[in-house]
């Protein structure tokens, strides 16, 4: 299917926004990313993520109640769809199934 791939980032994202219930927005997205793989990750780059995820129906976003940390603005908060849900269960089998194919390797 077109426009199902997931890249690597995106997976990572889908993947926080599954983790991150109900608290799942780009702030706490980018900070868990960093937090689990050591690597620096900027909040556009997890926009830009959040977006092609919500566009292919594998995220959807709704907006969470007003703090006062955030001078009374709420925050888009996201979570993950069925069908997320399902492409990620899909790409842990398949790198499953490749892992298990692995010869063994003597270096």
């Amino acid at each position: 299917m077109k426009g199902t791939h997931l890249g690597e980032f995106e997976e990572l994202v889908l993947m926080t926004c599954a983790l991150l219930i109900n608290t799942a927005y780009s702030v706490t997205i980018g900070a868990e990313i960093e937090s689990q793989t050591g690597r620096s990750v900027t909040l556009s780059t997890v926009h830009t993520a959040l977006y092609r995820l919500e566009k292919k129906g594998f995220v959807e976003s709704y907006m969470g109640g007003s703090t006062t940390e955030r001078g009374g603005r709420k925050k888009r908060l996201y979570r993950i769809t069925a069908s997320g849900f399902d492409t990620l269960n899909q790409a842990k089998d398949l790198r499953q199934r490749m892992w298990s194919m692995m010869p063994e390797y003597k270096f």
